[in-house]
């Protein structure tokens, strides 16, 4: 796993990109004043982030820019971020950002005969002069060059265009398709470049994923992993791997009541230690959906906010199957203290849960989260990678003190599953729901395994079900109230 170090004092000065993660990636954006090579595959988005680079240097860091375009036409260009709430007709108006279009035609440059970059430096010194801009995007360079068919001549108009960007001390994002064995078609690109994007789009048993690499970076450190990364509606989010430094990690040292008064009292009287990771193990139907839930309903009626994701049951279900146990979840949904999302996990691949995972957080600022349950998403992946998923969440949640519950799929009289994908040992709170049969019927028994930072019940107690919730009965009470 990687470990992000905090940068060195003395550093290459750099432009904040704004882009999600892109910056904690790169510690601090791209090299201020020169130019950065964003390159990969058709489809995989780095117009996006050029644009995104662009709107967000205007709005949040007050820098001007300009956006030219070799394939497409201006109004694509505005059409196409327009669905992603990027209103650059608005920014044109305003003077903060130039458009330009280029034609460039193969054949009618051998028509006319020779062809440099001469008539480009005038008109694109004119736009950024015309804005004030200090942040540039070219794109794409392949139909720039698309005229040149001498090698040499191409070569060193490629170098003065880049040392005539740096000349003018714009920041600088070119763009550039895949080429054949090499990071771009010219393959000199990524060598005159101070900072090289390899971005990657994959299909991975019929699942597409995102991933973004930094090849290079003169002059700064930065994160040399692959990172998953999510185009939706909001625009771009990289997801860094990061580890936690835990000695400079404050925690929690309140309770939260589990909504089941027996299993509080199982666990030192309190019940779950904010802010700590939570494992509820059990068998089909052993009801580990349902402690799940007394726990949301415990904790929205205390004001606080859960964030639920449903993998097996859609949101109506979810709440009727929860009502034949006493719980009503309808109230905390329409108050908003909960939020529910419900889908297949095949419906996306591995890295782009992660990233809504955490962008869904930012968003709802949840104190609590359930995941119900893991194991769904067994099919997606090799059990390293799952567990490097899910270890990368945790550490996640544990720095923003949330308090995570999850449940797995265990089969009776065999090893738990998360044990594949190497999840139990990081959890706190590991609780198992097990079956017998017997000759008076089916009992089923809770057990608190383990319980980081706390004494607990070592003792299986036996649990039912019924019309007001979870009976756990056997269980000594004990002396101090529940909810400290």
């Amino acid at each position: 796993m990687e470990i992000f170090l905090a940068p060195p004092t003395k550093q290459l000065e750099k432009s904040p990109t704004g882009i999600n993660g892109l910056d904690q990636i790169t510690f601090g954006g791209f090299p201020k004043g020169r130019p950065t090579l964003i390159c990969g595959n058709a489809g995989c988005g780095k117009t996006l982030i050029a644009m995104e680079f662009l709107v967000r240097g205007i709005n949040e860091f007050d820098e001007s820019g300009v956006f030219m375009s070799f394939e497409e036409r201006i109004p694509d260009l505005e059409k196409n971020f327009s669905s992603l709430g990027y209103n650059i007709s608005e920014l044109v108006a305003k003077k903060r950002l130039a458009l330009n279009y280029v034609h460039i035609e193969r054949n009618e440059i051998e028509e006319t005969g020779e062809y440099d970059l001469d008539g480009l430096f005038v008109r694109l010194g004119h736009a950024i002069d015309s804005v004030g801009a200090k942040r540039v995007v070219l794109d794409t360079i392949e139909s720039l060059f698309s005229g040149f068919s001498n090698t040499a001549l191409l070569r060193g108009e490629l170098r003065r265009l880049f040392q005539w960007l740096k000349d003018k001390g714009v920041t600088t994002i070119i763009t550039g398709e895949k080429g054949e064995g090499r990071l771009t078609r010219q393959g000199l690109e990524e060598y005159v470049s101070d900072c090289v994007i390899f971005l990657d789009h994959r299909i991975v048993n019929q699942v597409s994923t995102r991933r973004l690499s930094v090849i290079k970076y003169r002059g700064s450190a930065h994160g040399t992993n692959e990172y998953p990364f999510l185009i939706d509606e909001s625009g771009v989010s990289i997801l860094p791997i990061t580890s936690l430094d835990f000695a400079d990690h404050e925690i929690s040292r309140a309770h939260l009541s589990t909504g089941v008064v027996a299993l509080d009292q199982m666990l030192d009287g309190h019940g779950y230690l904010e802010g700590t990771t939570i494992m509820i193990a059990g068998g089909v139907g052993s009801g580990k959906t349902s402690f799940g839930a007394h726990f949301v309903d415990s904790v929205c009626k205390t004001g606080k906010r859960a964030l639920v994701f449903s993998y097996e049951e859609s949101i109506p279900q979810y709440v009727r199957n929860m009502s034949s146990i006493g719980l009503d979840l309808r109230q905390h949904l329409d108050s908003g203290k909960l939020k529910v999302y419900a889908a297949r996990p095949t419906l996306q691949g591995l890295e782009a849960h992660l990233v809504r995972f955490h962008r869904m957080v930012e968003k709802f600022s949840p104190d609590v989260i359930i995941i119900d349950p893991i194991t769904s998403f067994v099919d997606l992946g090799a059990p390293m990678e799952i567990g490097l998923m899910f270890t990368r969440l945790i550490d996640y949640l544990k720095l923003k003190n949330i308090t995570f519950v999850f449940t797995v799929l265990s089969r009776d009289g065999e090893a738990i599953e998360a044990e594949t994908i190497g999840v139990s040992s990081l959890v706190d709170t590991l609780i198992t729901l097990n079956r017998t049969q017997q000759a008076g019927g089916l009992r089923r028994e809770v057990c608190v395994f383990k319980s980081r930072g706390m004494d607990h019940d070592l003792e299986p107690r036996q649990y039912a079900f019924s019309s007001k919730g979870i009976v756990i009965t056997g269980v000594p009470m004990r002396k101090e109230p529940v909810g400290v």
